[in-house]
Order: C-alpha cells, then structure tokens, then sequence
C-alpha cells in the first residue's frame, strides 16, 4: 500500500533536491538525473497546488451563493 506524500513533505524534498545543486555533494554527472527528479516534483506540487485552488474556489463559489 503507497502512502500518499503530504504537499507539505513534497516542497521539503524539492527544497532538499535544490539544495543538493549547492552542496559540496554535487556531481556534474549526476545533476541531470538529478534536474529531472527535481522538475518531476515540481510538476506533482503544481498540480497538487491547482486541485487545491480549484477546491478553494468551489469553496469560495458555494459560500457566496448563500
């Protein structure tokens, strides 16, 4: 069973994979695997952060209609 990553969790390891690009840890041979784990991630945040804006707006739509 896949537990389901938190959006919160989600930002932290983009952060962390960002990161890497400054660390002493960085290896030019590894950044482009790296660079595509990285935009992997961002595309799940941003399309976690639209459901999120969509619901808002639901939200907002159901709540001005009362």
């Amino acid at each position: 069973m896949t537990e389901e990553i938190s959006l919160n969790q989600k930002i932290k390891n983009l952060d962390d994979k960002v990161e890497w690009f400054y660390s002493d840890d960085f290896k030019l041979e590894e950044a482009s695997d790296k660079y595509k784990e990285a935009i992997s991630l961002a595309n799940e945040i941003k399309k976690d952060l639209d459901g999120l804006k969509n619901e808002i707006e639901v939200l907002a739509e159901d709540f001005s209609k009362k």
